[in-house]
């Protein structure tokens, strides 16, 4: 189990080790502060939706023991999402607080993903046993908000496509598919989806 969450934490890295190599090597194109800002947003909703997974496949697989790995990869969900924050701070508000005020007013899908982020934070800050055993029955339900945080942040990315919806709308659409297998037991669906 120490080797395997070892070598899930090397893989999370490969991402972000991948994004410094290609920066400093100026492999991310013209405008690589836009590309910085693009590929740490979506790491950080693909890795959401790999969290949100885990439960369904939990119960598809018959393999309790991939809850274990639910906590690092919310952890990184985290790191990505605030790699983006700030690579928007830096790239895109320069780092203007009366940019980011207008921006978060004025751009509905920056007002989503702040919230999304903001969201994630009390997440991020009790995902130990510690906060666990303090909260109690309230530390489930606290983090039962990572199925709102799903939503703002599909809501974010379809906000903010201009013109090509087709990725936007594959990871809403295995969001729906997550979120709905909440739902549905399903191990009981697949005698009806074998027929």
């Amino acid at each position: 189990m120490a080797v395997t969450k070892s070598l899930l934490f090397v893989i999370l890295l490969l991402p972000i080790t991948s994004l410094v190599y290609q920066a400093s090597a100026g492999l991310l194109g013209p405008d690589a502060g836009k590309e910085l800002v693009l590929e740490t947003g979506e790491w950080a909703l693909r890795l959401l939706l790999l969290t949100l997974a885990i439960t369904p496949l939990r119960q598809l697989l018959k393999k309790p023991r991939l809850v274990s790995y639910r906590r690092m990869l919310g952890l990184f969900v985290w790191f990505y999402a605030s790699l983006h924050l700030l690579a928007v701070l830096t790239y895109i508000l320069g780092w203007s607080w009366a940019i980011f005020i207008e921006e978060f007013t004025e751009r509905p899908y920056m007002t989503l993903g702040i919230l999304a982020w903001c969201l994630l934070v009390p997440l991020g800050l009790t995902s130990n046993r510690w906060a666990q055993r303090k909260l109690g029955s309230r530390w489930k339900t606290l983090h039962q908000l990572v199925y709102l945080i799903g939503i703002l942040a599909c809501a974010h990315f379809v906000w903010l496509v201009r013109s090509d919806f087709g990725e936007a709308l594959i990871y809403s659409v295995v969001l729906a598919l997550l979120l709905a297998s909440r739902f549905f037991k399903l191990p009981a669906l697949l005698p009806i989806l074998k027929r």
